[in-house]
């Protein structure tokens, strides 16, 4: 068995992220020439070739795409195994809640009453997150739950409850083809141009795997929508109240999304069994 360390793991994953030594090394604070060496002693110690260099560029190969997901994870799972034990330490230990601003289907505020009229209830800290990172605030220790949306978000790592499932929308300028149709089937969508989410795998899920242009956040969606760039299919909740020059149609056989309570799989703590337990109840009775 061929044992990693954290470093080599952290090593790679700057430069597989950066595509370059140097903008590694100076993330990484360390001289180029030392990170090139740790980078082949990794390659010679696992047999197996992770990068493509040449004068121009540097790519990753089949077993480097494979070592950046998995290190990621990795590195998030040290970094959360740490958090948790300080937070475990904290006789007064408060709970940290991601959301993405304005899309909790309208749920948060009733989890939130529930959960404080459990006796053995803490303070819940709010953070806000972006389209596609909230995942990774949990796999990393910053927060210790998650509103989610599945199939959207990558729940690797993490186990989780649905609290609401909901038909999914496209958006659309109003001047669209089919934008005076009050619904439409993906047969409709054919050919149309969905975008690409950064930080999602292209394929993933029909929300993600676009060719268009790359967007972070619905509001850069919305623009592009507008200008005509491209076009989106996501859960209704999301992308509420409706703009003015947009329209939405629901997707009839388009698989429903699910908004989900998500958390470590490793955090077995009972502060964080109540908030789920509460999280549920208070979306059954919304």
């Amino acid at each position: 068995m061929t044992d990693l360390e954290t470093r080599e793991i952290e090593y790679f994953v700057a430069v597989a992220e950066e595509l370059h030594f140097g903008r590694a090394a100076e993330r990484l604070s360390i001289a180029q020439p030392a990170l090139s060496k740790a980078v082949q002693r990794l390659e010679s110690r696992l047999g197996v070739q992770l990068l493509v260099r040449s004068s121009r560029r540097v790519s990753l190969t089949p077993a480097g795409e494979a070592l950046l997901h998995h290190g990621r994870h990795a590195l998030n799972a040290v970094s959360a195994a740490a958090l948790a034990a300080r937070r475990a330490g904290a006789p007064e230990a408060h709970l940290r809640l991601v959301i993405k601003p304005g899309s909790d289907a309208n749920l948060l505020s009733g989890i939130l009453a529930a959960y404080a009229r459990l006796p053995d209830a803490r303070r819940v800290d709010i953070l806000f997150g972006g389209a596609t990172d909230r995942a990774d605030h949990v796999r990393d220790g910053r927060a210790d739950l998650a509103l989610l949306y599945a199939p959207f978000d990558d729940l690797t790592g993490l186990d989780h409850r649905t609290l609401f499932t909901e038909e999914r929308v496209a958006i659309l300028p109003r001047g669209h083809r089919l934008a005076a149709r009050d619904e439409l089937r993906m047969a409709d969508l054919e050919g149309e141009t969905l975008p690409r989410w950064k930080g999602v795998p292209a394929g993933n899920d029909i929300v993600a795997g676009g060719s268009g242009p790359e967007i972070a956040d619905v509001a850069q969606l919305t623009q592009m929508i507008m200008l005509g760039r491209t076009i989106a299919i996501l859960p209704r909740s999301s992308v509420e109240p409706v703009h003015p020059g947009l329209v939405h149609r629901p997707v009839t056989d388009a698989p429903p999304s699910r908004m989900v309570i998500a958390w470590s799989q490793l955090d077995h703590r009972p502060l964080v069994a109540s908030f789920v337990d509460a999280a549920v109840s208070a979306s059954r009775t919304s």
